[in-house]
């Protein structure tokens, strides 16, 4: 069936005509879509505007396209957030409407890196816990997350089994981080991480870098999270000075 009743761009009316066909079952998660021409003869559309509606539906992460193998349905939903708001992982999963859940890998008590060093603003013989997790959304792994926090900021009752430091920070220690300074890098295939996050070698991460500070201006927490890219977005508000 044809699209061309529709009055509106074309390549609109193949964007909804995808998602509602994705939302109704025609095509199930990860499935490959029929080739470019088939399904522009399906549709009744050139090929041309079938790749503009194909290109935003990726930007859209409602699929993903793999040069040389297709186009493939990634229907599950993206985990979308502000970069410039500051929110813990478990935060975000949760207002996704998933939940969220912590499958701990280690923790070790270190002396400080060069880069701690820097970035905590401690001295040499400050102890430093390092912890290593997978977060998961509704049961799938979506972020490896390495922390590293001075162990005097810890309660001594600390239990890797709660979910976000954060929580933990204010709700035993009564320290409120209340700001971020972020880098955030791109990353593909990582021999490491990747396959903790059951990632596809086509699939990409996204690296997010951040000091953390309480209200006193003072570095409490620093933390590197690889996020897996087909899973989440992040957006920032730019206004116009």
């Amino acid at each position: 069936m044809t699209i061309r009743q529709d009055h509106r761009l074309l390549y609109l009316q193949v964007i909804d005509r995808i998602k509602k066909d994705i939302k109704d079952g025609v095509y199930a998660d990860k499935e490959k879509l029929p080739s470019e021409f088939e399904l522009a003869k399906q549709l009744g559309v050139s090929r041309a505007t079938l790749r503009e509606a194909l290109r935003i539906l990726e930007e859209e992460h409602m699929v993903i396209r793999k040069h040389g193998v297709g186009t493939f349905v990634n229907a599950k939903s993206v985990l979308s957030s502000g970069i410039e708001q500051l929110t813990s992982v478990t935060d975000m999963i949760t207002q996704a409407g998933m939940k969220a859940g912590t499958i701990f890998l280690s923790s070790t008590v270190q002396f400080p890196s060069d880069e701690a060093l820097q970035k905590l603003k401690c001295e040499k013989d400050d102890a430093l816990v390092v912890i290593e997790r997978i977060r998961t959304a509704d049961g799938e792994p979506v972020v490896y997350c390495l922390d590293t926090i001075l162990e005097k900021h810890l309660p001594s009752s600390f239990s890797h089994q709660e979910e976000s430091i954060f929580h933990i920070l204010e709700n035993y220690s009564s320290i409120k981080v209340t700001y971020a300074v972020s880098v955030i890098e791109p990353l593909g295939y990582h021999e490491k991480i990747s396959p903790l996050l059951q990632c596809d070698p086509e699939t990409a991460l996204l690296v997010l870098k951040q000091t953390h500070y309480d209200d006193m201006d003072r570095p409490i927490l620093y933390s590197i999270n690889y996020f897996r890219a087909d899973q989440f977005s992040f957006h920032v508000l730019r206004k116009r000075m």
